[in-house]
């Protein structure tokens, strides 16, 4: 395939905004369900148990969608591919909206994050689109962007569904993915630049995805730490939001939507952190950032019985959390640039693994042994965090100084 060979117009602030806007509306999509789970479950008359699967296949389904279809960026142009994906994740959410059951709801929320591709390919698309010294610039908006989404989609979904309910939060969602799927070719529309023409075919570009993990220790156990992190972060917030809508603490869906705007802090403590891990090495930034996670997590049992006092724990979890990912990818963004992407891919299919093996451990433990047994699972979690941190840290001094 060969596309125009001129060179690319840099993208204006307007294409700028649109594509991160883009960015957070996508990665909204996986979120929506955290505040509303409880609610989604009486609708369909299923368990806490099982509603844990509607969030864990969504999310094993999108690290499947990135290993399976991150790579054709190889082959075509990203912009082509982001407007087919968020199209087809417009119509996935048609399907939820329109599902009669919740075996049809889950298929629907299942396909949705398989094509959930547009988040990594679109930094690829404005890498290309804009000028040199404005890169980093960029790419912190188009990163920031995905913590947006998120934090819009949890304190979205439950003032909407307080007033209304939970399916409303669906339907406005559908409406805001059609706009998108509507303005993404204009935001979109800058000359392409020629696609990368592997040597190999799809399938050996997909091998050699596993065979560069094997090759790099290091990202391995970044990619593992990562795939706790984003564990312990969707089992708790599922968990948590069982834990203040049950028949003990009574709040409501509007209660947990505020409580999670308190992700907003990351939005600012990210970069700050992320300099900071500049100065004294990635490795020893994320030992720091573990054990701070690891006191944040140890205050969730005692101060989880009231809505005020667990805002501390999340304070903590929620500013140092995201910096367990950025200095994970530090520690191999310092490679081959031709390597990067497929070992991006290694790493964030990892993440999404275990963001969905939280999903359903965070859901069927509650069900199981109520907060305590939650909060013994995520310390747990996170003591893995602590510990891998320590031996990676050890590994690359002993490789350095051997």
């Amino acid at each position: 395939m060969t596309e125009s060979t001129a060179a690319p117009a840099y993208l204006t602030l307007t294409q700028e905004r649109a594509l991160a806007l883009t960015i957070a509306v996508v990665t909204a999509n996986a979120y929506y369900i955290h505040p509303i789970i409880g609610d989604v479950a009486k609708a369909f008359g299923v368990g806490e148990a099982t509603i844990g699967l509607v969030p864990a296949l969504n999310q094993l389904a999108l690290a499947l969608g990135i290993l399976l279809l991150l790579p054709l960026g190889d082959f075509t142009s990203n912009r082509k591919l982001c407007l087919i994906f968020v199209a087809g994740q417009t119509l996935c959410l048609g399907g939820m909206v329109l599902a009669p059951s919740f075996v049809l709801f889950t298929a629907a929320s299942t396909l949705l994050g398989f094509f959930t591709i547009a988040p990594y390919l679109i930094p690829a698309f404005a890498s290309k689109r804009v000028a040199p010294e404005r890169l980093g610039q960029v790419t912190a908006k188009l990163t920031a962007a995905v913590i947006f989404g998120i934090l819009v989609a949890r304190v979205g979904a439950g003032i909407i569904a307080a007033r209304a309910d939970w399916h409303t939060v669906y339907v406005c969602a559908l409406a805001v993915m059609a706009a998108v799927t509507a303005f993404l070719p204009f935001a979109m529309r800058s000359e392409p630049t020629p696609a990368k023409q592997p040597q190999a075919g799809y399938g050996a570009l997909i091998a050699s995805v596993f065979t560069l993990a094997a090759k790099h220790p290091d990202m391995r156990l970044s990619a593992a730490m990562q795939g706790l992190n984003f564990a312990i972060f969707t089992a708790s917030w599922l968990a948590l939001s069982l834990h203040l809508t049950g028949p003990e603490l009574g709040y409501g869906t509007d209660d947990v939507g505020y409580l999670a705007g308190i992700a907003a802090i990351s939005v600012f403590t990210t970069p700050r952190l992320g300099r900071w891990a500049d100065r004294v090495g990635p490795r020893r930034a994320r030992i720091a950032a573990a054990l701070v996670q690891f006191v944040g997590i140890a205050l969730f049992y005692p101060l989880g019985f009231s809505i005020w006092a667990v805002l501390v724990p999340l304070f903590i979890v929620n500013t140092v959390g995201p910096s367990i990912d950025v200095t994970g990818r530090m520690t191999f963004f310092s490679l081959a640039p031709e390597i990067r992407t497929r070992l991006t891919t290694s790493y964030v299919v990892t993440m999404f693994v275990g963001g969905a093996i939280g999903s359903a451990l965070g859901t069927a433990v509650f069900e199981w042994g109520g907060w305590g047994a939650t909060c013994a699972l995520l310390a747990a979690m996170s003591s893995g965090v602590v510990a891998l941190a320590l031996y990676a840290e050890r590994h690359w001094r002993r490789l350095n100084e051997g």
